[in-house]
């Protein structure tokens, strides 16, 4: 009978079913987790009952569904006396989690609990592979497989005879499912189908573990200093809710370098805390600062908890036992964080967000000797220079949007609190000394700022956009214990100061559509107008040195980059928008415009105690020309760059562009950077680099790959790297040779070599090499 069904017949079939079976994770298993009160159903072109044998027999397009399994094959006998199924011809077993198994013949429990095959294959979720001459599961827990073979999918279009890169073959796998590991005896790693390693015991969590206590895979180490070593990593699953993976790195030349991070998740957030070190055999290798001690190490712990609702508290603390240890044992498994800690409490909503942030610094650079520039009664500067960092405690930003208009417009708030305390002043001359400038100043300053900002804009029936704008800006700064050599420092504990502006900003786009594309031509206009900025050179400035001037912050009603100092006077932007969008999928957008001084004093061109504004492009009342453009072709080609030209001759002062392509089998990149030179902080010679990198794939899975960077003013290499790769469906390998002079560590050249190879679903190891310097 054709789509025959058993539910007629299930009291036949179903009434000796037992208690339910474990849960059925193997990756290779024949049976999955059963349910005593699921029903079986069967469909097939022909169904016979043989009563004297006690057999029904399924023929034609036989499948078979019982609690989430299917059994799909030629024909599908049940032998009611031993309560067993057997299929056979082309037979295809799909378990409840997704595991395919494909052999010629399969005999099954009635609840497919148990199980016995021959010349199997077995597909995983994981897209891994097993292949065995036979297989079989017993006692509901244990699946054993003789003379099998475990590897990854290969792809659809690789030739069906061609051995996979990497698969490993095993005398026996045995899989015991109340334990989820997989065992394998005498075992042969194998390449290309030729044995490279013979392995008499292997072991490996089965993939529906995600966390499983044991050895990870080893990494190795070569370097000059260091010596040989091997990284021998075992990860602890200590409960569902935390874990610890400790580290033991033995180097023939400094010792055993320890290595241990401990891992903690709560339902509200999570945190960890690392520590590495050692106690090195061989200082003398090392000649920076403190590198030579015996006791070196470092600690770090990283955490982030929601403590309620839109409100999160976290930290990332690190502390090293000197500049260099993270560049020395780079290593270390937590060595990317290792010159700012930070403390953070977080809140956001949709109109309103508050932070409070703490942050120290631990810096790398090495102190060094530089006379040319050292200020007449301040430390040498070079020297000295983790006392010249601040700790800075706390930062509090706020911002507030009100959800209601007020007068027809939009009002923010923004305000801010930063205090901070350095321990030495941190200065510098360009005169021979005479003359001092400074980037911090000891003693203890704090600052708060509070700014209440309005805007509204008005689009007349021609389409000109007017927004009229207002803004209100007040700072308090506390002055403790300033340095009495800072003359140029008021001396006054508390300061005022006020900010008040009004503007106006107009836009006119004219949109042109033609058959292809469109384009819009935007003139744009801002005027400024507000008092002159008080206190300027009396007041401490560490958050507003940074003064770029370009598209990006022409229109910026105050284009200093933090609250130290308030851009003061009459000041009018202009600029022209252009943008291109054409139908075949081509973008360019560019923008060109300057800034005039109308009325008042120009904050950028008096100098405070530092003087970065005067090479600024700002600091006179017609300012550089600032352009940029941007080309995106949506076919791999992107192009992108900012640039300001002098005032008087269109001459290059800055200049950022940057490029990327895909092109067939090239990934490249190109960056370039100028910067003319800026007198006023020493900076004498304008400073030129260029930075690419490209990626040439050679055939399907092999490419070659390349960086450099190079300093086009003084003619030489920075950074230069070339490397070599193979990637595959699960295999990875490459090689890098590197070289570094950009170190401060007493070494004029440091080269790498990084060897790399990573199989999916057992591990990644790697090989660096300092050992060429």
């Amino acid at each position: 009978m054709a789509a025959a069904s058993l539910c007629a017949i299930a009291a036949t079939l179903c009434h000796g079913y037992g208690s339910p079976a474990a849960a059925q994770d193997l990756t290779a298993g024949l049976a999955g987790q059963v349910d005593p009160d699921a029903e079986l159903l069967l469909e097939s072109s022909e169904i016979t009952y043989d009563f004297d044998r006690d057999l029904i027999v399924a023929t034609g397009d036989v499948q078979v569904y019982y609690d989430g399994s299917t059994v799909q094959a030629h024909q599908v006998v049940f032998d009611r006396k031993s309560q067993q199924l057997k299929a056979s011809g082309n037979v295809i077993f799909i378990e409840s989690n997704g595991n395919v198994v494909r052999t010629e013949e399969m005999v099954l429990s009635e609840d497919f609990s148990e199980g016995f095959a021959r010349a199997l294959q077995i597909d995983t979720t994981r897209r891994t592979r097993f292949l065995a001459e036979q297989a079989r599961r017993e006692g509901n827990n244990i699946t054993t497989i003789d003379n099998g073979v475990y590897t990854v999918y290969t792809k659809p279009t690789t030739p069906p005879d061609k051995p996979p890169l990497w698969r490993v073959r095993a005398e026996k796998i045995i899989h015991n499912q109340q334990e989820k590991i997989i065992r394998f005896e005498n075992a042969a790693f194998e390449v290309y189908g030729q044995p490279i390693a013979y392995l008499p015991y292997l072991s490996m969590p089965d993939p529906s573990v995600t966390r499983k206590s044991g050895f990870l895979m080893p990494s190795g180490i070569v370097s000059d200093k260091l010596g040989y070593g091997v990284s021998v990593p075992y990860y602890w699953a200590l409960s569902p809710y935390y874990d610890v993976t400790t580290i033991l790195t033995p180097l023939t030349k400094q010792g055993v370098f320890g290595d241990v991070e401990y891992r903690h998740r709560f339902a509200a957030g999570e945190v960890s805390v690392s520590a590495a070190g050692l106690f090195q055999a061989q200082p003398s290798n090392f000649t920076t600062d403190r590198a030579d001690d015996r006791w070196r190490g470092a600690v770090n712990s990283t955490a982030s908890f929601s403590i309620a609702r839109d409100w999160t508290l976290g930290w990332n603390l690190t502390y090293k036992s000197d500049r260099q240890f993270f560049k020395d044992y780079s290593f270390t498994s937590f060595g990317d964080n290792g010159e700012t800690s930070t403390i953070y409490l977080e809140g956001k909503t949709d109109r309103n967000a508050l932070s409070v942030k703490a942050y120290a610094y631990q810096i790398s650079q090495e102190d060094y000797t530089d006379s040319q520039f050292n200020a007449n009664g301040f430390s040498p500067v070079g020297s000295s220079l983790q006392d010249k960092q601040p700790l800075v405690l706390p930062v509090i930003d706020y911002d507030y949007v009100f959800a209601d208009p007020i007068l027809a417009g939009e009002l923010a708030l923004t305000a801010n609190f930063t205090s901070l305390t350095r321990d030495e002043t941190d200065a510098f001359s360009i005169d021979g000394g005479t003359t001092a400038k400074f980037r911090g100043i000891d003693g203890t300053f704090s600052r708060v700022s509070v700014k209440g900002n309005w805007r509204r804009t008005f689009i007349d029936p021609l389409g000109q956009s007017f927004t009229p704008f207002a803004y209100m800006r007040g700072d308090l700064f506390f002055l403790a214990s300033p340095d009495s050599d800072v003359t140029a420092l008021t001396g006054e504990s508390f300061v005022g100061r006020a900010m008040p502006a009004i503007g106006l900003e107009y836009r006119y786009p004219f949109i042109a559509t033609f058959n292809g594309g469109n384009q819009i031509l935007e003139p744009v206009a801002q005027v400024v107008a507000r008092p002159n900025e008080q206190r300027i050179g009396e007041l401490p400035n560490d958050d507003a040195q940074s003064i770029v001037f370009d598209t990006t912050t022409l229109f910026d009603y105050d284009k200093f980059s933090g609250f130290d100092r308030a851009e003061g006077g009459t000041r009018l932007n202009v600029g022209l928008n252009y943008k291109l969008q054409l139908d075949s999928g081509y973008y360019v957008s560019g923008l060109f415009g300057r800034s005039y001084q109308l009325a008042g004093d120009n904050s950028y061109a008096i100098p405070d105690i530092l003087g970065a504004t005067q090479d600024s492009g700002l600091e006179t009342s017609l300012s550089d020309y600032v352009g940029s453009l941007y080309l995106d072709t949506q076919y791999g080609v992107k192009v992108g760059a900012q640039a300001r030209l002098d005032k008087e001759d269109f001459t290059v002062n800055r200049i950022q562009a940057q490029a990327s392509g895909i092109y067939g089998p090239v990934v490249s990149s190109l960056a370039y950077a100028f910067l003319n030179a800026q007198p006023d902080v020493g900076i004498d010679d304008p400073r030129e680099e260029l930075l690419g990198s490209a990626s040439l794939r050679l055939e399907e899975n092999w490419r070659i790959f390349g960086s450099m960077r190079y300093d086009l003013q003084n003619s030489n290499i920075v950074q230069d790297g070339l490397g070599i790769g193979y990637d595959d469906e699960g295999f990875s390998l490459s090689v890098t040779y590197a070289e570094d002079r950009s170190r401060n560590d007493g070494d004029d050249v440091n080269r790498t070599l990084y060897f790399r190879i990573g199989l999916r679903t057992i591990g990644t190891t790697q090989v660096s090499s300092g050992a060429l310097n």
